[in-house]
C-alpha cells in the first residue's frame, strides 16, 4: 500500500529539507510516494546471505561456534581437616586468620573482674 509523503516545514530537521518540504507543499516538486510493505518484502532478501542458502551455512556456523579448547573435568578431592579436640589447634587456626592477636596479652580473670565492675551501671 502506497502512502503519500505529507511534508511539513516546522518539522524539517535541516534549511535544505525545510526548502523542499515547502516546494512540495506549493507543488514545486513532486511529493515521494512511500510502499512500507513492498519495502519490507523487499528486505527479507537482504536479510539471509547466500551461504545460509546452502547447507554450508550450518557447517560453517558449527565450525565459528565450536570451542577451541578443551576443557578438562574437575577433579573432586576431600577436604582433609582431622578432628583433634585439642583447643591449641583452634588457637593457631584463630590466629591465622587474624594475625594481629599473635602479640596480643593472655586475658586473666583479674581483668575480666575489673572490666566488669567498670561495666556495671552506678548506684
Amino acid at each position: 500500500m502506497s502512502e503519500k509523503v505529507n511534508p511539513q516545514s516546522n518539522q524539517a530537521p535541516t534549511h535544505d529539507a525545510q526548502l523542499a518540504a515547502e516546494n512540495m507543499a506549493k507543488g514545486n516538486e513532486q511529493t515521494p510516494a512511500v510502499d512500507t510493505e513492498a519495502d519490507y518484502e523487499a528486505s527479507k532478501a537482504f536479510s539471509v546471505s547466500e551461504i545460509d542458502r546452502t547447507g554450508e551455512g550450518a557447517q560453517a556456523a558449527a565450525k565459528a561456534t565450536a570451542p577451541n579448547l578443551e576443557v578438562p573435568k574437575p577433579q573432586e578431592s576431600a577436604p582433609k581437616a582431622e578432628a583433634t579436640g585439642n583447643p591449641d589447634d583452634y588457637l593457631d587456626m584463630a590466629r591465622d586468620v587474624h594475625p594481629a592477636d599473635r602479640e596480643a596479652k593472655n586475658v586473666d580473670d583479674e581483668i575480666v573482674q575489673k572490666a566488669m565492675k567498670k561495666g556495671e551501671a552506678a548506684k
